[in-house]
């Protein structure tokens, strides 16, 4: 599930601290890792050459600061638009997840500015695990599904659990926000566990003897689905996100996920812990 992930560093943001955390998790120690570093085309030779140079030293910073042992890394420095040069080099390794920073613009501002991450996302059938510029990066302790009754949110809690498999150091919440309920309903813990959602989720999680808590509530899921994880003091959200695109349009921007109006986008931006946003093709 998780055996290739791809690190797309831009040297700014908390992207590697992310990444510093996430190497507690035997998980992802496991995992071969690719660095990637985008050179943007630039108008003269000698711009170039500097961005070039700028390029290696973020490359070896990362390789300095990040323990990763030197058999199962790999870099990359490649010139072209970087937001296609990702989704490209993900592609070419088929990678397990994309980890970038994003700035967490919201819907048109996220065109205007031309936002790497936002295009990722869109155009990439690979699961992204972006981590904001503006949120604090802390240890892994509290790991939250945000489930429904897709094939999706399937996958994100196997990957929440794959994660976690060996790490021993976290709680897992299991999240269902029901628009059919009011959101201030109260439910007690029994109701919660019973939850046709949650149950088969936590009968998982009870398999592997991970420590649980189960959220259950009602409302707009995207609102809710924030405030759960800042309530809950979140440290990682996982969250389902399938690609609903016909693969005649596997190239072309859908303008409503890039406006923000999906629910993967609205969390994206509006979350305060790192999102990881599970997929794979033919999900």
């Amino acid at each position: 599930m998780l055996e290739k992930i791809l690190y797309a560093d831009a040297g700014t943001g908390n992207s590697l601290e992310m990444l510093k955390v996430l190497m507690d998790f035997p998980a992802i120690r496991k995992a071969a890792m690719t660095i990637l570093h985008v050179v943007p085309p630039q108008i003269t030779t000698d711009a170039l050459t500097e961005k070039w140079e700028e390029g290696n030293q973020l490359i070896t910073k990362v390789l300095e600061t990040v323990p990763v042992e030197p058999s199962k890394v790999s870099t990359i420095l490649r010139q072209g638009d970087p937001k296609d040069t990702v989704c490209q080099v993900a592609e070419e390794m088929n990678a397990d997840l994309i980890i970038m920073g994003s700035r967490g613009l919201k819907r048109l501002e996220a065109i205007l500015e031309n936002s790497v991450s936002q295009y990722v996302f869109q155009l990439t059938n690979h699961p992204m695990l972006l981590i904001k510029d503006d949120i604090y990066v802390k240890k892994i302790k509290r790991v939250m599904v945000a489930l429904d009754k897709s094939p999706a949110s399937d996958y994100a809690l196997d990957f929440a659990l794959f994660l976690l498999r060996d790490y021993g150091d976290a709680e897992i919440y299991l999240a269902r926000v029901n628009p059919d309920l009011k959101a201030d309903i109260s439910l007690s813990r029994s109701e919660m566990e019973e939850n046709p959602v949650i149950a088969p989720a936590l009968a998982k999680v009870k398999r592997m003897g991970i420590p649980y808590h189960c959220l259950v509530t009602g409302g707009r899921p995207g609102e809710q689905i924030c405030k759960l994880a800042e309530d809950n003091n979140i440290d990682l959200l996982l969250l389902g996100s399938p690609d609903r695109r016909p693969s005649v349009a596997k190239s072309l921007p859908d303008l409503d996920r890039l406006l923000g109006t999906s629910l993967s986008d609205y969390v994206r931006v509006n979350a305060n812990c790192p999102v990881l946003l599970a997929r794979k093709e033919g999900i």
